[in-house]
């Protein structure tokens, strides 16, 4: 179905509340029509919603003060108004947002819809009561409140090459998210990713911009497929990110101590349209996505030589000339967490750059006490450039206008507050059975020496399981999984590999981490091996360890290396040496080094991704309940010195090449 224009009439089925003011309170008897007649003529006509939403927006532009309309413009974090959400009224913030780990002191959904009405009454507040648009990083579903159902990472889903399943998994996480308040989500990324070094690796959906371009579904599923979805209570406002070329920049230039992550794209236009622009266009011309979110990395034109980069946050070229004039992009650009703030000059300077490159909204959270200002400089120093003509108030009325446009078609003037109808259904088992359908399609089997799987499940013989990620939920979620950088630790309703191994397998399971303990005869080996969860440019090999991880017992993580750890790389070495069968799952973000004598004893070898709280449907693959049909989303190299390795290579030879992927039926 065709997505009907902007500003065309909101449908009456999905709109019953005219206007605030015209509810009818219980027991109050109806007005007579005379007297409805003449309220909805005294009302502002952006109230009434039998007016497009172009006029709507056109009245409640006229209306606003350049205070108001730089409100809309900003987006504080949760925790910069929940100690005092009448900063909320104070400033008509147009939004705010829950980074990574943010959440209610109960991180239930009750709680949630409870803390985002809470903070749409504050809006309300103010003189004319525009609502709050709530955002969160629903990436792999709504993952940061416990409960949630969780999905494999868009990595996984990359190698299920099954669209309407990635469509159908961004419809449970709209509803899921909605249900609790928030009614934007900051995903898809839609990234096409070249250097699989880099930490957000499994954010994207393969190598192939054919590929990332095919999975784009999930636009569909989070926003619908007509504008008049987006005021449904299953729906979300969508953002494809990050605009562009966030997954082509060069190792060695990322941003700070991350090797990739942030850097610069050192690359020719053509390349660059066709690695980086290419997925935007279908995003913005076939799913009219809602939003789209600059990257932190800069493009660097080989044509005039290396050495001039643009950071995207200030890149008018590509947000304001190729986005909005050449595609007719009519959404709104918001930056990414603090991202101005990494241009050149002052912060006035990095202000009026971002804003005059296109930008609309700015998430410019406090981050007290390393950054102690955010939105509060922000507010001031834009009205200043305002003020002193720098940025033109026609630039200010352009950004203001789509953040009410997407307000108005979310149905938030007419219904503001959470729609709770959807709240028992999460984590629910009909949307638990898709992330396990999810799970089995993304398996990819690389080896399968003697057809060691699928397992039989009619012979009594023994399962040994081992290794690092054979019975750990949090490591099998990966990174963004209730607070950003995930954990080892997390406490995820679902089921492990080892849990779903014992409740599949005929056999006695024994279950040894470290291989440790003796392994029975004739048994059959599964060792769960692959990396710890990370996000961002704290996944990037060889860049920085960052924080603790609890499991750990204060341990620093490690820096990432794409390598086996030796713990793992020993548990394989002792169990395909003594087991009757020896199969090796890589639970991880990206291909896994699998040196050439290790993978000489492995019999079966699968890349299981990061699965999320499905582990059963690992075992439905492994026992053959289910066909292994998932293909490699990205190549697979003999060793790290091969990256950047991609299809198409002039030298190309990798261990398993791009869209490889061994079936069982």
């Amino acid at each position: 179905m065709l997505r009907t224009p902007r500003g065309a009439l909101l449908g009456a089925a999905l709109v019953t509340t005219l206007a605030v003011g015209l509810v009818q309170a219980p027991g109050q008897a109806a007005a007579p029509p005379s007297t409805k007649t003449a309220a909805k003529k005294a009302e502002p006509a952006y109230k009434n919603a039998d007016l497009t939403t172009e006029q709507r927006v056109a009245d409640l532009l006229s209306r606003m003060t350049t205070a108001e309309k730089i409100g809309q413009m900003t987006q504080a974090e949760r925790i910069d108004v929940d100690a005092d959400p009448s900063l909320i009224t104070t400033y008509g913030f147009g939004s705010l947002l829950s980074g990574g780990g943010s959440v209610p002191a109960t991180n239930t959904p009750e709680a949630w819809a409870d803390m985002v009405d809470g903070y749409q009454e504050k809006a309300l507040e103010t003189r004319l009561g525009i609502p709050l648009l709530y955002g969160v990083d629903a990436v792999h579903g709504h993952n940061n409140l416990q409960g949630a159902t969780l999905f494999p990472h868009n990595i996984g889903l990359g190698a299920t090459r099954d669209p309407d399943l990635v469509e159908q998994i961004g419809h449970i996480t709209a509803m899921e998210t909605r249900a609790t308040g928030p009614q934007w989500a900051f995903a898809p990324c839609v990234c096409v990713a070249r250097d699989d070094r880099w930490g957000r690796t499994y954010e994207s959906f393969g190598e192939d911009p054919k590929l990332v371009t095919s999975m784009e579904t999930a636009i569909d599923g989070l926003q619908g497929t007509d504008v008049r979805d987006l005021a449904r209570p299953d729906r979300v406002l969508a953002t494809a990110k990050h605009f562009a070329g966030d997954g082509l920049t060069t190792y060695g230039t990322g941003e700070g101590d991350y090797t990739v992550d942030q850097g610069i794209d050192q690359v020719s236009r053509a390349d660059f349209d066709r690695l980086a622009l290419a997925p935007y266009v279908p995003a913005v011309k076939k799913h009219h996505v809602g939003s789209v979110m600059p990257s932190f990395s800069s493009v660097d034109w080989t044509e005039d030589g290396i050495g001039n980069p643009v950071k995207m946050h200030a890149n008018s070229e590509l947000i304001t000339g190729w986005l909005k004039q050449q595609q007719g992009f009519d959404g709104i650009v918001i930056t990414d967490w603090r991202a101005i703030r990494q241009l050149p000059g002052t912060y006035t300077d990095q202000v009026r750059a971002s804003v005059n490159a296109g930008i609309d909204m700015f998430m410019e959270p406090i981050q007290a006490p390393n950054n102690p200002t955010g939105w509060d400089e922000f507010i001031p120093t834009l009205t200043a450039l305002v003020a002193s003509g720098d940025v033109p108030m026609s630039r200010i009325d352009d950004a203001v206008s789509r953040i009410l446009t997407a307000k108005f078609e979310l149905g938030l003037f007419e219904h503001p507050f959470t729609d709770r109808r959807n709240i028992d259904t999460i984590g629910s088992k009909a949307h638990r059975r898709v992330a396990r359908q999810a799970v089995a399609e993304s398996q990819v089997l690389l080896k399968n020496k003697k057809q060691t799987l699928p397992l039989s499940t009619s012979k009594q013989a023994p399962v040994y399981v081992a290794g690092s990620n054979a019975d750990n939920i949090g490591n099998q979620a990966g990174g963004w999984t209730l607070t950003w950088q995930g954990g080892s630790t997390n406490v995820v309703p679902g089921d492990t590999v080892l849990d779903a191994v014992r409740d599949t397998a005929k056999g006695r399971v024994q279950f040894s981490e470290t291989a440790s303990d003796p392994i029975p005869a004739g048994a059959n080996g599964i060792v769960v091996v692959g990396e710890t969860p990370y996000a961002e440019g704290f996944g990037d090999v060889n860049g920085p360890q960052w924080g603790y991880d609890p499991g750990d017992n204060g341990v620093p993580r490690p820096k990432k290396t794409m390598e086996l750890s030796q713990a793992d790389a020993v548990a394989v070495r002792k169990v395909c040496a003594r087991a009757a069968t020896c199969t090796v799952l890589v639970v991880a973000g990206r291909p896994m080094i699998i040196p050439p004598e290790l993978l000489g004893q492995i019999d079966a070898l699968v890349a299981s991704w990061l699965p999320g709280s499905e582990g059963m449907g690992v075992a439905d693959v492994l026992f053959g309940k289910k066909a292994f049909t998932g293909k490699l989303p990205v190549t697979w190299p003999r060793n790290v010195a091969q990256e950047p390795i991609n299809v198409g290579d002039a030298d190309y030879d990798p261990l398993y090449r791009y869209g490889f992927g061994l079936r069982t039926r």
